[in-house]
C-alpha cells in the first residue's frame, strides 16, 4: 500500500518515511536506503529519516555513512531547536564513532 502511494506521487514525507521503515524492518536495507534517499531529496528538513537511516546504517555495518547521515540530523535538530532528538542523533553518532 504505502508502495504504490509512494509511486503515485501523492504521498507525503510522512508516506515515505514510513515506506524505508517498512523496507526497514523487512530486512531490505538496500530499499530502505534508497526511500530515504529519496524522502532526504525531497524533504531535507524531515528530521526522524536521519536517525533512523543513521541506525540502520550502524547496524549494517556502515559506521562511515552513518555518521554523514546523523551529523546531517544533527544540524538540522539543533536548528529545529529538537533537544530530544539531537540527544539521540548524538548518542548514535557516539556509536557509529566507536564503530569506525
Amino acid at each position: 500500500m504505502l508502495k504504490r502511494l509512494v509511486d503515485s506521487g501523492k504521498a507525503d514525507s510522512f508516506a515515505r518515511y514510513a515506506l524505508a521503515l517498512e523496507y526497514r524492518a523487512l530486512g531490505r536495507s538496500d530499499d530502505a536506503l534508497d526511500a530515504f534517499k529519496e524522502l532526504r531529496s525531497r524533504d531535507a528538513d524531515y528530521l526522524p529519516q536521519y536517525l533512523m537511516a543513521g541506525q540502520m546504517l550502524i547496524e549494517k555495518g556502515h559506521p562511515v555513512e552513518a555518521i554523514e547521515w546523523l551529523e546531517q540530523g544533527r544540524e538540522l535538530a539543533r536548528r529545529k531547536g529538537d533537544t530530544k532528538t539531537l540527544g539521540e542523533i548524538e548518542a548514535a553518532l557516539d556509536t557509529a564513532a566507536s564503530s569506525t
